[in-house]
């Protein structure tokens, strides 16, 4: 399984979810551009000193991630998605896409996955914050897989 963050807009958030990528062990394909300094303080200041930890590839573009091969579906997790999180089944090779914090996913990246997830929200909240709606998609992701087994804790 593979964390995707589309051109994150906010570095405290990018820091949260690498530290929760590093945590779990999961890579993590960052597509540029950033909508700040790569590394600055308030990304260093969440990710703490779990930012060391992952394995992060940075990629320039939509385009050039697209150009790699790559197992696994793609799996994009949008406030728009036709599949709530309740009835998405996982597979352990899938990479879960996350948008920018302002704007999600153009229509040709949600049109490039294979399925696109939303997290049940009461009819009046618009959406969570990137870092939590991951968290939440990555854990039950992990428990539909036994990815949890694989992290050699009981």
């Amino acid at each position: 399984m593979r964390l995707i963050l589309f051109q994150p807009d906010i570095p405290q958030n990018t820091g949260t979810l690498l530290r929760l990528a590093a945590c779990f062990g999961l890579p993590v394909d960052l597509i540029e551009p950033c909508g700040f300094v790569f590394g600055g303080p308030h990304m260093r200041r969440a990710g703490m000193d779990y930012l060391d930890q992952v394995d992060l590839t940075r990629h320039m573009s939509w385009t050039a991630y697209q150009a790699l091969p790559h197992a696994g579906r793609l799996i994009v997790l949008s406030t728009k998605g036709e599949t709530l999180l309740t009835d998405a089944q996982f597979m352990p090779e899938d990479r879960l896409l996350l948008g920018r914090e302002s704007a999600g996913v153009p229509p040709d990246v949600a049109e490039a996955a294979e399925c696109r997830v939303r997290i049940p929200l009461r009819p009046n909240a618009r959406s969570l914050n990137v870092a939590i709606a991951g968290a939440i998609a990555v854990s039950e992701a992990l428990r539909q897989t036994d990815g949890f087994l694989q992290l050699g804790c009981s």
